[in-house]
C-alpha cells in the first residue's frame, strides 16, 4: 500500500540500521544474474540449493545480530500485487541492529550533531486524531513529542518516530551504519533461511493467548480493543525476538529502507536510482488486515523521503 506522507511520518521509524559484513559464503554468480547492490544479487533462475546456514552463536554482539548470507525468495504468492511476482535473491552476510533506533539513541545523535529533523524545521507532524478518526497536522509534533507538545514525551526506550527518510539517513551516516534494502530486510525477516511463514515467528500474532506484536486490535479506525496493551508505540523488544534474534520486525513502527519504490516485475532491470517514494517495511501499531496488513514479512509500503 502507499501512504500519504502525513500518515507515514508518525509511525515511520529509523528502523534497524545495518553494518555490512565481509563474509564470503556466496556461490558464484551467473552471467545472467543482476547485481542490484554490492550486497544483493537478483537470481534469474531458482537456486539449485540454498547456502548452508552458518552458526550464529559466536557472531552476535550486544547491539547487533549477524544475518548469514544466503538465498531468499522475495514476495508472496498470496500477497498484494506489489508483492508479486516473487523473485530470488542472493544476499551477502551483514549485521543488523537488534531493534529499531530508540528515542534515547536518536537524542544522542541530535545532541552530538546539533541536528534538527525535518518535522522540527517544518513546524508540525502528522498525527491520528482518535476523536475525529482523521489524520491531521499537529503543530510542534516531532521526534521527542510525536503526538504534539501538549501530549506526553516519547519514552526513551520506545522507537523514535516522526523521522523522515532523510532524517534516518542522517542518523545512519552519523552512526557509521546504513539503512537496509528491502531485500536485505526481508532476508533477515525470513530468518536468513527463506522461512515462508506469514510473520518471522510463525503464522499467528498470538501464542498461548499472548500478543506477539504491537498492532491495531480491531477495525481501523473505528475501534481498537487494545488487547496487546499499547495504544501507540511499545518499548523496543517488548514482544520478544524472531528466531534470528531481531525485535519489532512485526508491527510497532514502520521501518525505512534504503531503496526507492520499484515494481517486482521490473527487478531484472535493476533498482531505480531515483523516484518519488522510498520503501518501508514491518507495519505499525496502526495496522490491521482490513486496511493494512503491512506487518507481514512480505508487506510493503512507501512514502516520500521528506514529510512534504
Amino acid at each position: 500500500m502507499s501512504l500519504h506522507p502525513v500518515q507515514s511520518i508518525l509511525f515511520a521509524s529509523l528502523l534497524s540500521l545495518l553494518l555490512c559484513c565481509t563474509g564470503s559464503s556466496e556461490t558464484s554468480t551467473n552471467q545472467t544474474d543482476v547485481l542490484l547492490t554490492p550486497t544483493v544479487t537478483y537470481l534469474v533462475n531458482h537456486p539449485s540449493k540454498l547456502t548452508p546456514l552458518t552458526s550464529l552463536q559466536s557472531t552476535n554482539s550486544k547491539n547487533a545480530i549477524f544475518v548469514p548470507g544466503g538465498e531468499t525468495e522475495i514476495g508472496a504468492a498470496d500477497g498484494l500485487d506489489q508483492e508479486k511476482p516473487m523473485f530470488w535473491v542472493r544476499v551477502k552476510p551483514f549485521w543488523m541492529d537488534q531493534h529499531p533506533v530508540t528515542v534515547a539513541e536518536f537524542r544522542a545523535f541530535v545532541q552530538a550533531a546539533n541536528y534538527k529533523t525535518q518535522a522540527e524545521i517544518f513546524g508540525d507532524g502528522g498525527t491520528f486524531d482518535e476523536a475525529t478518526k482523521e489524520w491531521t497536522l499537529t503543530k510542534g509534533a516531532c521526534w521527542h513529542h510525536p503526538q504534539g507538545p501538549n501530549q506526553p514525551a516519547a519514552p526513551d526506550n520506545h522507537p523514535v518516530t516522526q523521522v523522515s527518510w532523510n532524517d534516518a539517513t542522517a542518523y545512519a551516516t552519523w552512526a557509521g551504519k546504513r539503512l537496509p534494502t528491502e531485500m536485505e530486510w526481508e532476508h533477515a525477516a525470513r530468518n536468513a533461511r527463506n522461512t515462508r511463514s506469514i510473520y518471522p515467528f510463525g503464522n499467528s500474532l498470538e501464542r498461548n493467548g499472548k500478543a506477539l506484536a504491537n498492532t491495531w486490535n480491531g477495525r481501523f479506525p473505528d475501534y481498537n480493543a487494545n488487547t496487546d496493551g499499547f495504544k501507540n508505540t511499545s518499548p523496543v523488544g517488548y514482544f520478544g525476538k524472531t528466531p534470528l534474534g531481531l525485535a519489532d520486525m512485526t508491527g510497532n513502527v514502520w521501518e525505512w529502507c534504503a531503496n526507492w519504490k520499484f515494481n517486482y516485475a521490473d527487478i531484472a532491470n535493476g533498482l531505480p536510482q531515483n523516484g518519488q517514494e522510498r520503501a518501508m517495511r514491518g507495519g505499525s501499531f496502526l495496522c490491521e488486515p482490513g486496511w493494512c496488513h503491512g506487518y507481514r514479512v512480505s508487506g510493503r509500503s512507501f512514502s516520500t523521503p521528506k514529510p512534504r
